[in-house]
């Protein structure tokens, strides 16, 4: 029979299921029945309770699960012979009238809307590259010292410096008052490296062991704690401990301490830019895929289901509910996800299934589905960061998840590369600091 099909608004659409009753009743009989063989019952030896029983306690549970299954199987057959492509679950609701011996119900529901993919060649997409230099091997190689440096204690009659390790006791106060997190006793922290906010940086430098400062700070605007953001506080800082730092000595035996197995300066400098040349790979193509899948999105016209977003939504709040459970954050799993934390959330979920369904339209009418030649020398590369490749090859290739990670990453690779082959293509060479700080 002919399925009618009825549309509403854009991609939603209805149509009507109709059941026979019997049919409803005939399984639920069945299945009332194979369950009355295993159920247990107080005064009732196994297999031996009356139906009647099992009908009243278990009838309408049975009952809803056969009218799902039934609905479920009758969309699904229903679908498939009008040749639709579901987007989403489908809200079914009975109707008010139904023929006697049927049940109708209404079937309501979203459909994958057509893409429309403009001209590429009319996008313009700027293209990343850049290069590893011998001052950024420069700085990695004074950074391995530095995770090698040791510490010694300073005199008293010594002032604090750059680069020196100070404990500190310190008390801030906003407007004559104590806040949150502006007190604390043997803080300890490294001067110049950026983890104080540069005033206070600058006012313990020049203090000795035992020396108590007074001064004002002007917390950001864009401070990350909100309660003290764009407001200035008063800060007492005594100083209690100086050390000094003392970097390892780029000699053979630091050399070798690394892995380098001969010793040489030059070996290291070598895996260095190995390593260095690896990562800016990395980091250039996911900003030219970035920027290639921003193309994308610009140059495709589509309606985006509403249900797809919900979904999205829905995983992204989860998404958060589980990082608040992570960091420790009591009954985190079972608070409800606050509404305008959903409704922000709903412009990127938008953006993610948009993006989703025209990459996806793609690798379907090009031919960009991952090759097992670009799966095994995805997995290869990646493999070379690590102290043996070979294990890290077959952790991959043992397990269907990871390799459908993999293949997914491969994909979306495609997915650039036939975009950027388009495009109107801006190059634009990014030094190498700009670039590992973006």
């Amino acid at each position: 029979m002919a399925v009618t099909v009825e549309t509403l608004e854009k991609l939603e659409r209805r149509m009507t299921l109709t059941i026979a009753a019997t049919e409803i009743s005939n399984e639920v009989e069945s299945r009332l029945r194979k369950l009355s063989r295993t159920v247990k019952a107080d005064g009732f030896r196994p297999g031996k309770v009356p139906m009647s029983f099992v009908t009243q306690r278990y009838g309408y549970s049975v009952e809803y699960e056969v009218l799902n299954d039934k609905l479920g199987k009758a969309f699904a057959a229903a679908a498939n012979e009008a040749q639709l492509r579901v987007a989403g679950t489908p809200k079914i609701t009975p109707k008010d009238q139904s023929a006697e011996g049927l049940l109708t119900f209404d079937a309501t529901f979203e459909v994958y809307p057509e893409i429309k993919l403009n001209d590429l060649s009319e996008i313009e997409v700027e293209r990343v590259s850049s290069e590893v230099t011998d001052a950024a091997i420069d700085r990695t190689v004074d950074i391995l010292r530095k995770q090698r440096r040791t510490f010694a204690q300073r005199p008293a009659v010594e002032y604090a410096e750059e680069t020196d390790r100070v404990t500190i006791d310190f008390e801030g106060k906003i407007d004559g008052e104590p806040f949150s997190g502006g007190k604390a006793e043997g803080f300890q922290f490294l001067i110049g490296e950026g983890q104080m906010l540069e005033q206070f940086d600058s006012a313990v430098r020049g203090m000795k062991v035992g020396e108590s400062k007074t001064f004002p700070l002007q917390f950001p605007a864009d401070y990350h704690g909100k309660d003290v953001a764009g407001k200035e506080a008063d800060f007492l800082v005594t100083m209690r401990k100086i050390e000094a730092q003392h970097l390892p000595t780029l000699d053979e035996a630091f050399v070798k301490s690394l892995g380098i197995g001969d010793g040489s300066q030059e070996a290291l400098r070598a895996d260095v830019r190995k390593n260095l040349e690896r990562e800016v790979r990395f980091r250039v193509l996911a900003r030219n895929k970035a920027a290639a899948m921003e193309a994308l999105v610009k140059a495709a016209e589509l309606d985006v289901p509403k249900a797809l977003v919900d979904g999205e939504v829905e995983r992204m709040g989860e998404a958060a509910r589980e990082d608040l459970k992570q960091r420790g954050v009591k009954d985190a799993d079972k608070a409800p996800i606050p509404p305008d934390m959903l409704a922000l959330f709903r412009p990127q979920a938008e953006r993610r299934v948009r993006l989703g369904l025209v990459v996806g339209d793609l690798v379907r009418t090009q031919n960009l589905q991952a090759r097992p030649d670009q799966l095994q020398a995805h997995i290869e590369e990646l493999s070379q960061s690590y102290e043996k490749p070979a294990e890290v090859l077959r952790w991959y290739l043992s397990d269907r998840q990871r390799m459908a990670e993999v293949e997914a990453v491969v994909v979306e690779n495609n997915v650039a590369d036939y975009v950027l082959a388009r495009a109107k293509i801006v190059d634009k060479p990014l030094a190498f600091d700009e670039l590992m700080t973006a």
